[in-house]
């Protein structure tokens, strides 16, 4: 130790050249080598097309899945520059492509707007590809370059030439990178280019999966193209859900120089439901044009209910939260130097935004109420009826605050809990009916496993109102098991997980029609009412084998084989020499099998497979869960005949 001390020195300081820091540490630029930042390579190319398109040169982007799951994308924007750079001595194209901070966006005589505003976009998809070939069209010439992890392998050269402007990148992402897959999901690419579409109306996108052909040979495709932007996005959004008015209400203005444009209505449901845009990049975590859409909200259509005397009428003292129950809104700003919390672009911090997004709000709403008394009387009427709510919830609510165990309020009874009291070390399995319950308690590892049965299945949170599901005695537990309250000091109605007593929680539910429903009520009761869980990545779902194998005749119970995917079963069939000497068990219920097998195959850290739950895509997954488990009974049937084909296994 001593000697590495004295030894320590400027050679012991290493200087990472190029694009070689985005190699070593890809995580920080693009957010992680899993498929959200697979995915997340292509966005940024295409964000450059996009940044062309509001500039006003672009009006076609297309994007090619290949067979080999590479990544095309082409616009008929004006082409990357491709003189030589003064200071670089080197094509403009290549400096793009190699050089960290460098690009367009950094000039605003070139770029007004721009999302990718750190210079390190296509430069690091570049660095994290095994190849990447650039062509650029533009000055009647075709000009091409190859790359290889970020490398140019030639210099830029005319192949060809054309009249038409524009650029195309293909790009192969690294396997060595991305080692957990690099198969691309066309679905998570359609909703991504579904938003921009919406968000940029006039622009035409098209999604070209060359892996999957129709019978005549013709690849999957789809082009996204909204006339109407933001009012078709929340459109789109509420399509499964009850309107409380027909009218998408609709800003489209400048205010402080800063172009703001917003869009929202009022549905039946009791949930908010916010999607915030900053130069088109998906801020999940909100952000200072957020604090201004809800500031003009509240402050208008209180003004507005206070002058009109109905929550007088009403007896009833309103909540800022009351006035967004029910409510979807998109919003999206142009900012000059958006001012990000953090490389990955969640959160907007400039400051001047939030009074320009309040005052445009709040003039448009206001005269909207004006000029539509009925609807405006509607609004404040659902207002009041969250009012209402919110008390009986309130009421409800504080029935599952954890209290201490000597007060009577503590741990559910049924919870059979732990002995570690480290919640980054504590698992909790909510398992389906006693006799799994049962199974699971004796084959558990005491020290980190606690085990919460659930009786049948839980109350439909998607169709019920707040206070009902605080009366729930399933959803209670799953409350005090899991030490979570409600309220926080920025919103009363938020959950508190502050005192969360485990990292991972586990559902576990039989492999049939009814364990499936009720995995299925407990993630929207999740999505709902925990959704910080689902993001922290603490929420997962068991995966039990499905069928065991055992020697036919055999006096031993032991099975020789567990099976937990229904497309492997005849494959590790082929694998004998004689499958007929097996019997195959199928494990509907977890009740099927003894302490040791369910430990063995579906509860060992070291053996078993975990799905983790997560939200790749915010406006998707609300309108998903909206559909399946909303009131509407269309939406769910067109669903089920869209997707009936893709069924495998249908337990009847």
């Amino acid at each position: 130790m001593t000697e590495n001390k004295e030894n320590y020195s400027a050679s012991n300081i290493q200087v990472l050249e190029g694009l070689e820091a985005v190699r070593k540490r890809p995580a920080m630029y693009i957010g992680d080598t899993g498929p959200k930042g697979l995915h997340h390579l292509v966005y940024e190319v295409v964000d450059n097309s996009i940044d062309e398109a509001l500039a006003g040169y672009a009006t076609h982007i297309e994007v090619i899945i290949g067979e080999d799951n590479s990544i095309t994308v082409v616009d008929n924007g004006r082409g990357i520059p491709v003189d030589k750079h003064e200071k670089l001595h080197k094509s403009a194209l290549e400096v793009v492509l190699t050089v960290l901070h460098a690009g367009g966006k950094f000039d605003k005589g070139s770029y007004k707007v721009s999302g990718g505003l750190h210079g390190v976009g296509v430069s690091c998809v570049n660095a994290l590809s095994s190849y990447l070939r650039a062509e650029v069209r533009r000055n009647g010439h075709v000009y091409m370059q190859e790359y290889a992890y970020g490398h140019p392998k030639a210099p830029v050269a005319i192949v060809g030439d054309t009249e038409e402007t524009g650029t195309k990148v293909l790009f192969k992402p690294d396997p060595s990178i991305f080692q957990e897959t690099t198969v691309y999901n066309y679905d998570t690419l359609a909703n991504r280019l579904r938003d921009l579409a919406f968000l940029n109306q006039g622009i035409h996108l098209t999604l070209t999966d060359m892996r999957e052909k129709d019978e005549n040979g013709n690849p999957k495709s789809e082009v996204f193209y909204s006339t109407e932007g933001l009012k078709e996005f929340v459109r789109y959004i509420d399509q499964s859900k009850e309107h409380l008015i027909d009218d998408i209400i609709y800003i489209n203005t400048e205010r402080q120089g800063i172009p703001v444009e917003v869009a929202f209505t009022y549905n039946t449901a009791f949930n908010e439901n916010i999607y915030s845009f900053v130069n088109n990049i998906d801020t999940i975590e909100g952000g200072t044009h957020l604090t201004g859409f809800r500031r003009g909200l509240t402050s208008t259509l209180k003004k507005y209910a206070d002058d009109s005397k109905i929550l007088e009428k009403e007896k009833v003292t309103v909540d800022p939260a009351d006035f967004r129950e029910g409510l979807t809104a998109v919003i999206s700003v142009k900012v000059l130097e958006p001012q990000f919390e953090g490389q990955t672009k969640t959160k907007l911090g400039n400051n001047e935004v939030i009074g320009a997004v309040q005052t445009a709000v709040s003039e448009a709403l206001g005269i909207y109420l004006e000029e539509h008394p009925k609807q405006a009387r509607t609004i404040v009427e659902k207002v009041a009826l969250a009012a209402r709510a919110r008390q009986a919830a309130y009421k409800a609510r504080v029935s599952i605050q954890r209290k201490s165990p000597l007060g009577g309020g503590g741990l559910p009874g049924k919870l059979a809990d732990c002995e570690s009291n480290t919640a980054e070390d504590c698992e909790l399995f909510i398992v389906e009916g006693d006799s799994a319950g049962g199974s699971a308690k004796m084959g558990r590892d005491r020290v980190h496993q606690a085990i919460l049965p659930l009786r049948g299945k839980i109350l439909n949170v998607e169709k019920a109102m707040e206070h009902k599901i605080f009366d729930n005695q399933e959803i209670t537990n799953i409350f005090r098991a899991l030490g979570v309250t409600i309220g926080t000091e920025e919103d009363p109605k938020a959950p508190n997980i502050s005192k969360l007593r485990y990292h991972k929680i586990i559902i576990m539910t039989d492999a049939d029609v009814d364990g499936a429903h009720i995995r299925i009520l407990l993630l929207t009761f999740f999505y709902r009412y925990m959704p910080e869980l689902i993001n922290l990545g603490y929420i997962y779902i068991a995966q039990p084998p499905i069928f065991g194998l055992k020697k036919k005749n055999s006096r031993s119970p032991k099975v020789e084989r567990y099976i937990y995917d229904e497309k492997a079963l005849s494959a590790t069939l082929a694998e004998y020499d004689d499958p007929s000497k097996f019997d195959v068990q199928r494990y509907k219920g977890l009740g099927e099998m003894d302490p040791e097998q369910l430990w063995e195959t579906t509860m060992e850290p070291a053996t078993r497979t975990l799905l983790q739950v997560n939200i790749d895509d915010a406006v998707e997954a609300e309108r998903v869960v909206s559909e399946l488990m909303g009131e509407q009974v269309e939406p769910r049937k067109e669903f089920i005949q869209k997707h009936a084909r893709d069924v495998r296994f249908l337990d009847i």
